[in-house]
C-alpha cells in the first residue's frame, strides 16, 4: 500500500476509491435518516439495528473511519503535491483560467465537511458511546427519533448542518465525477454518468437540509 501511495496516479486512484465508498455510505446514511420523518417507527428499528448490530459496530464502523481518514489525507497530500508543481512550472499562475472554483478549492470544502464529521460523531456516535457503554443504560429501541429531534433544536446548530451540506454539495459535485475520471472511466456511459453525480451532488445534500430543517420547525413539545 505505502509504495503504491507513493505514486501520484495511485494516491489518485485510492482517494477516488475511498470518496466512492463514502458517497455509497452518504447514500445509505441518507436513506436511514429520511425515514425519521415519514416512518418513525422504521427509523427507530433501523436506529437500533446499526446500534447493536456486531458487524456494523466492528466492522464497518470502523472501515468507514478508515475511508474518511484515507479520503482526507489522500486530498490534503495531493493539494499540496499539486501546489508544489504549480510553484515549478508557473512563475504566475492564475487558477481561474485552469479550473472551476470548486475544482480550486476542494480542500477547503472538504476541511470543512470533516469538522462537520467531527461535530456529527460528537453528536451521536459518543452520546451512542456513552449511553451504551459509560452510564450502561439498557436497550430502548425508541429512543433515537426523540434524541435526533432534539439535536436540531438549536437554531445554531440546524444552520451548521445547513451550511455543511451546502459545501458538502460543493464538493461532491467536482469530486464525485473527478472519481470516474481519476480511475480511467471514459466510454459511452460517461455522459450519464456525470449527469447522475450532478443530480446527486444536489438532491443528496438538500436532502439532509430538508431533515434538519424539517425535525428543527416540528420540535417535541412533551
Amino acid at each position: 500500500m505505502s509504495g503504491l501511495t507513493k505514486s501520484s496516479i495511485a494516491r489518485k486512484v485510492v482517494m477516488a476509491l475511498s470518496g466512492l465508498f463514502l458517497v455509497f455510505f452518504l447514500g445509505q446514511h441518507f436513506v436511514i435518516n429520511v425515514t425519521s420523518v415519514i416512518a418513525p417507527d422504521t427509523f427507530n428499528s433501523w436506529s437500533h439495528f446499526m446500534g447493536y448490530n456486531g458487524l456494523v459496530q466492528f466492522i464497518l464502523q470502523p472501515i468507514l473511519i478508515a475511508g474518511v481518514i484515507i479520503h482526507f489525507v489522500m486530498g490534503i497530500v495531493l493539494e499540496l503535491q499539486n501546489n508544489k508543481a504549480r510553484a515549478i512550472k508557473y512563475k504566475k499562475y492564475n487558477g481561474g483560467a485552469n479550473a472551476s472554483w470548486m475544482s480550486r478549492n476542494m480542500i477547503i470544502t472538504g476541511l470543512v465537511v470533516l469538522a462537520f464529521l467531527g461535530l456529527h460523531m460528537y453528536d451521536f456516535w459518543i452520546h451512542e458511546m456513552d449511553y451504551k457503554y459509560i452510564s450502561g443504560n439498557p436497550e430502548d429501541p425508541t429512543r433515537y427519533l426523540e434524541e435526533t429531534i432534539h439535536k436540531f433544536e438549536p437554531i445554531w446548530r440546524t444552520l451548521l448542518y445547513v451550511i455543511s451540506f451546502v459545501l458538502l454539495a460543493l464538493h461532491l459535485w467536482h469530486g464525485f465525477a473527478s472519481s470516474f475520471q481519476s480511475m480511467g472511466v471514459n466510454n459511452k456511459y460517461s455522459p450519464a454518468i456525470q449527469t447522475f453525480t450532478k443530480i446527486y451532488a444536489i438532491v443528496i445534500p438538500l436532502g439532509f437540509i430538508f431533515i434538519a430543517l424539517y425535525h428543527h420547525f416540528n420540535p417535541i413539545t412533551h
